[in-house]
């Protein structure tokens, strides 16, 4: 799979901040606190690259995968190694700031973490695109298993692979030329 840099997808470097009161894109106190505090439970320090690595994670709101992160930061000249990557992504889906998707390929994507907001996806096979989506009667079926089955649940993911309607329609395309053949 070739990789194209996140920038276009809403992934650019995090501003710095100039002057008083101007905020860092992407900087969430929230969850600058949230991290600090884990990493201080672990014995670990909140380095500026680690805290220059959060931000950039927060800046969008899209899926993405660690070699796409390095890509960005490092054409935005910052210097940071890909094991630091790595390693704070790790740090950052332990902590319950990210969470680790898998979409039928050998690397990770990473989503944030959004407080009660549980979603599952539907990964099109064709171009790549992720669906999110929420259904409660899915959600009723699978609390309805674990009852059935005395099961605590402690998470889920569910992920669909398919073609989207726009990957259906080419493909219905290419076949129709192909039998005109």
């Amino acid at each position: 799979m070739s990789r194209k840099p996140l920038q276009g997808d809403g992934l650019t470097p995090p501003e710095r901040s100039e002057g008083p009161g101007r905020a860092t894109p992407g900087k969430d106190p929230a969850h600058e606190r949230k991290f600090q505090e884990y990493l201080q439970s672990k014995g670990l320090k909140f380095t500026h690259e680690r805290q220059s690595l959060l931000n950039w994670v927060f800046k969008s709101h899209k899926h993405f995968e660690a070699e796409d992160l390095l890509l960005d930061i490092r054409q935005s000249g910052e210097r940071v190694s890909k094991a630091t990557i790595y390693r704070t992504l790790s740090l950052l889906v332990q902590c319950g700031l990210l969470r680790e998707v898998i979409f039928g390929e050998k690397h990770s994507h990473y989503e944030h973490v959004h407080e009660n907001e549980h979603h599952d996806h539907l990964v099109c096979s064709g171009c790549g695109k992720i669906i999110e989506f929420t259904d409660k009667e899915l959600e009723r079926l699978q609390d309805a298993v674990c009852q059935q089955y005395q099961f605590l649940p402690e998470s889920h993911r569910l992920q669909i692979q398919g073609l989207c309607k726009e990957c259906q329609k080419l493909g219905a395309k290419q076949t129709k030329g192909a039998m005109s053949r």
